[in-house]
């Protein structure tokens, strides 16, 4: 039996820990991470917080929901929402923090656990809902450093691998003394979706 999209918000209420998501009707909990997952997670997360202005964007590491047709919830591993959109949620103690309007940056980094339920359900749902840049973090070699790895930045426009570069959904957010090298950010891939 499906799940309503009721009872979904009050078991996320009240297990705010168990990371659950709704896909089609049926509730999933988020497993846990590994270490490695958990590092590149937080890591760009710091860049992207450094990166940020709060007058115009805040961060969600892991705990925030985007809300999709359909009455499917998802718990990204990293998004960006306007502020105005975060601010509008403020003084809702009882009410599941989650966005249906489209994003600038939703970020999903790649585990043995979720990587193929993040690309065949998680990733389409992103697009469709017109999210301006999805991200898929997955570690590779680089091949000029034997076990060396990279964070390339890509979306679903084109970027150059192991670029210099911000989000390019925050122009006003990157100049060049802000921008990272996403190379040297975390030990993880991003690809386009």
């Amino acid at each position: 039996m499906p799940v309503s999209e009721k009872t979904y918000q009050l078991v996320a209420l009240e297990d705010p820990s168990g990371g659950w998501e709704l896909y089609c009707g049926e509730l999933r909990r988020k497993p846990g991470m590994t270490m490695k997952h958990n590092d590149i997670q937080m890591h760009l997360g710091g860049i992207l917080a450094a990166l940020l202005d709060r007058r115009q964007y805040r961060l969600r590491i892991d705990n925030s929901r985007t809300s999709l047709a359909g009455g499917s919830y998802f718990v990204p591993d990293l998004f960006v929402v306007p502020t105005p959109l975060a601010l509008a949620k403020r003084g809702q103690p009882d009410t599941l923090e989650t966005y249906a309007d489209p994003l600038p940056l939703v970020v999903e980094v790649w585990s043995r656990s979720t990587g193929e339920y993040d690309v065949d359900s998680k990733l389409p749902a992103y697009r469709a809902r017109g999210d301006l840049e999805i991200w898929r973090c997955i570690r590779t070699k680089r091949r000029s450093r034997p076990g060396a790895a990279s964070l390339t930045a890509t979306t679903r426009k084109r970027c150059t691998r192991r670029a210099t570069s911000s989000p390019q959904a925050f122009p006003e957010s990157g100049s060049p003394s802000q921008s990272c090298s996403m190379t040297e950010a975390s030990t993880s891939g991003a690809y386009p979706v």
